[in-house]
């Protein structure tokens, strides 16, 4: 047990995998990446499949004109679809990868991740099955763009990220999480507010009131 990797140890992957298998997992490199360092960008070549082993990473496109929309998050124990593509498929990145907090993380080399999926089926459950669930959020994503009113999507994003009725974040934030400009989300929020519903400090949108909030984000 001495010689099994820290990171390893503390890992539910590895505790899932085949015998075999984890031993080819302790190849694995392990690092670190901090706050607003980026992990990729689009054009760079896919060098590995990572493990967030703790923190938080945000993956962005940016379109031509410089805006930017958030397409999912990856949390302790998630991967990266980007990642699983350009690994099957041979593509570079198309998206660019932020570390939102202090990040642990373990890169499993190209050829490392090919040996894993070749050899085992508890690895090839986890990749595909973490794929699956990838592109159920990129079609949430798609459809919420496509076919719900931003009214509905600010405030649906207001709800999910308030803590103690605040939510700390940019009108640029909010922007980009929800898919849209930036002066788009202060003219409503600017709407919201007079109507009583949020009240707006710099950085800071407080909800006062909930039951409005709610009603409009389930409005399409």
């Amino acid at each position: 047990m001495s010689d099994i990797p820290q990171w390893c140890a503390a890992n539910d992957l590895y505790r899932r995998l085949e015998p075999s298998s984890r031993l080819l997992l302790q190849q694995a490199m392990p690092t670190g990446a901090g706050k607003g360092d980026v992990l990729f960008r689009p054009g760079d070549p896919v060098q590995g499949f990572i493990l967030l082993l703790s923190g938080h990473v945000g993956v962005y496109l940016t379109g031509q004109g410089g805006r930017d929309i958030l397409l999912y998050d990856i949390k302790r124990g998630q991967t990266c679809i980007q990642t699983t593509l350009g690994l099957m498929g041979g593509d570079a990145y198309s998206a660019e990868a932020i570390c939102e907090s202090d990040c642990a993380l373990a890169l499993l080399p190209r050829p490392l991740f090919g040996e894993l999926l070749d050899s085992s089926p508890v690895f090839r459950q986890y990749v595909f099955g973490a794929f699956s669930e990838r592109m159920q959020t990129m079609m949430h994503l798609l459809e919420q763009v496509a076919f719900v009113r931003i009214e509905a999507r600010l405030a649906a994003a207001l709800l999910e990220r308030a803590e103690g009725g605040a939510v700390h974040a940019t009108h640029h934030d909010l922007a980009t999480v929800i898919g849209t400009a930036r002066e788009v989300v202060s003219r409503r929020l600017l709407a919201l507010s007079k109507r009583g519903i949020v009240h707006l400090d710099r950085g800071v949108v407080t909800i006062t009131d909930f039951d409005a909030l709610r009603e409009l984000s389930e409005t399409v």
